[in-house]
């Protein structure tokens, strides 16, 4: 299937990845949903990243948790299954990437805690029902991300650099983005930065934490910074968790919430 397949549902959406008959990314299959980060660790862990995502909210603001061991969230989607319904996986071991599996069903465990944070993706939506334009879209790509100077408040064993996703926007659009955006928190809110990325640690452009996504920019654009769900990668990895799973790139929880619902709500 390519990036021009609908799915009637979420829940359609969720069956055809759970049997491999979608792959691609979620930004331009699920524009109307929430979608967002996954972060599993194991429940000796979990309060402290919640902790974590508390005191970083803009970066990981929190939609849901789960119980131990449990790899459901029904309040989040119809037979969402956090085992075999996002696409693809990253598993880490003491800190390393060990794996990319396409599900995590084998090596589930009982003690294992789920979070579903928000996502820029979800936004994206929002930004373009109020006329900014998002050329990653257009040109069938996502928003790239980087790592940056700036820290995130500390919750042992979590800490580390803050983690953006950047999108090439004009002046115009930067400002209407920004304005959107600021109401909507569970989404990340208001930009952290926008131009002259050298001053939060980004040198060069090209060079994006996971290697893709939109990296150059237009004479008459600028690059806009939002705090980003990958911050929470980061985290585990400075903490080097015997073991904890994410998402992959690109590859988010597809929720049945729906984006508007969810922002008039807030």
């Amino acid at each position: 299937m390519n990036s021009t397949t609908t799915f009637d549902t979420p829940l359609a959406l969720r069956h055809a990845i759970r049997e491999r008959r979608w792959t691609g990314y979620t930004n331009h299959i699920a524009p109307h949903h929430v979608q967002g980060n996954l972060m599993i660790v194991p429940a000796a862990y979990a309060d402290a990243f919640a902790a974590f995502c508390a005191a970083n909210a803009q970066a990981l603001p929190l939609l849901a948790r789960s119980e131990p061991g449990v790899p459901f969230m029904p309040a989040l989607g119809a037979d969402l299954d956090l085992r075999t319904d996002v696409g693809g996986y990253m598993v880490f071991r003491d800190g390393e990437l060990s794996s990319t599996p396409e599900s995590i069903t084998d090596i589930w465990r009982d003690d294992l805690v789920a979070f579903v944070l928000g996502c820029s993706f979800s936004f994206e939506t929002l930004l373009r029902n109020h006329g900014v334009r998002l050329r990653h879209l257009d040109e069938g790509n996502v928003s790239a991300m980087y790592v940056t100077s700036l820290q995130t408040e500390a919750c042992e064993p979590f800490k580390g650099p803050l983690v953006v996703s950047m999108r090439a926007l004009s002046p115009a659009d930067a400002i209407r983005a920004t304005l959107v955006s600021s109401r909507h928190t569970m989404f990340h809110g208001a930009p952290v930065h926008i131009g002259l990325p050298q001053l939060i640690g980004i040198e060069d452009l090209s060079q994006s934490y996971g290697g893709h996504g939109l990296t150059t920019l237009r004479e008459d654009e600028l690059p806009v910074f939002w705090a980003c769900g990958a911050t929470a990668q980061l985290a585990a990895m400075h903490a080097r968790l015997p073991f904890c799973i994410t998402h992959y790139k690109a590859h988010m929880v597809v929720t049945d919430l729906r984006i508007e619902e969810l922002a008039a709500s807030a």
